[in-house]
């Protein structure tokens, strides 16, 4: 793609994305949506691939959808209150409209569907893109109208995400889609959480974002899209697999990793809200999830490629692994100590 080109995407992505975060408006959020949609898309559709071009075009079709839903949502609400701003979201159809909208701009299972198919289509740093950045504007609307929103539906979509996204993602053979999986079971942990204390929603955001980046950049480097791939990648850069185990691992949400620490707090917020039940369901879904980063773990540092003589291993480079990955990697593995500061915040 011709930089010049990229340059623009790229800012206009950062444009779309602040234009939502910052708005107080139902229309200027709205036209912060739709300023990130159609920069993502010829992110998604650059290698010309007949699959890049189907996940762009689904990508839109959903991304339109939902759009239309929040605009139809955010002019209801006007409709009957006569309010525009974001925080006063009061009307209940309104609220449940905009739910939709927001889990269906997220992939919040059942509007789940699409996701998958899109970050397999797309190269891995723009997939890279979808995961992390694309999420933010939504999770802000979220985020702003969460005291309006309706606690039972949210709750009921997050358990019905942590399980669909632990156990579709059992038998995929395919690095993105099981990194689409997760995050599909990480916006569960997030939606539960959200109307009970949304600062631990974007804390559970934020360190998902680290971590989610730490793995799909070390994947770029080693190009392993499949976990055949993924097998005969130690031999290449031994020292980026041994730490890719311990940055899947964190995302599991192992405990003396930094994945732990969100987990960790909502379990205990949803304890003081007597949702017990619902914190014990969801943690006991999460073990899913730990079964497929488990596998992924595992074919990147455990095992050794079959001694044919047809296979090809691939040679060892001494190319320094970048400066990025080695940051992002250490913060997905260390940051548990300093749960007692966030908890100062919270």
């Amino acid at each position: 793609m011709n930089p010049q080109a990229k340059l623009v995407f790229i800012t206009s992505l950062l444009l779309g994305t602040t234009i939502t975060i910052s708005s107080n408006h139902w229309i200027m959020a709205w036209t912060g949506l739709e300023i990130n949609t159609l920069a993502i898309l010829p992110l998604i559709s650059k290698s010309h691939h007949p699959r890049a071009i189907e996940a762009a075009t689904k990508y839109f079709l959903v991304q339109a959808a939902a759009s239309a839903l929040v605009l139809f949502s955010s002019m209801t609400n006007a409709w009957h209150t006569g309010q525009w701003d974001i925080t006063q979201l009061t009307h209940p159809v309104s609220c449940l409209i905009l739910t939709s909208a927001i889990a269906m701009k997220l992939g919040l299972v059942p509007f789940h569907f699409w996701f998958p198919e899109v970050l397999q289509g797309s190269p891995l740093t723009t997939g890279l893109i979808l995961s992390t950045a694309m999420k933010l504007p939504p999770m802000t609307l979220l985020f702003m109208t969460s005291p309006s929103l309706n606690p039972t539906l949210l709750t009921t979509m997050a358990i019905l995400s942590a399980g669909l996204g632990g156990w579709m993602g059992l038998n995929q053979t395919q690095t993105r889609k099981i990194l689409a999986f997760s995050s599909i079971s990480h916006l569960g942990w997030m939606a539960i959480i959200i109307s009970y204390n949304p600062k631990l929603t974007l804390l559970n955001f934020y360190l998902y974002s680290l971590m989610t980046a730490a793995v799909f950049l070390t994947l770029n480097s080693i190009k392993a899209l499949k976990l055949s791939t993924l097998m005969t990648a130690w031999t290449k850069a031994p020292s980026l697999s041994a730490m890719l185990l311990l940055t899947l691992l964190s995302l599991a949400g192992l405990p003396p990793l930094t994945g732990f620490l969100p987990k960790w707090f909502i379990i205990q917020e949803l304890t003081k809200q007597d949702m017990a039940p619902m914190a014990t369901i969801i943690s006991l879904l999460s073990l899913l999830g730990l079964f497929f980063y488990l596998r992924l773990a595992y074919c990147a540092t455990i095992t050794l490629p079959p001694h044919t003589i047809s296979h090809m291993k691939l040679w060892h480079t001494n190319k320094p692994t970048s400066t990025l990955i080695a940051i992002l990697t250490s913060l997905s593995i260390t940051l548990l100590p300093i749960a007692p500061m966030i908890l100062t915040i919270i």
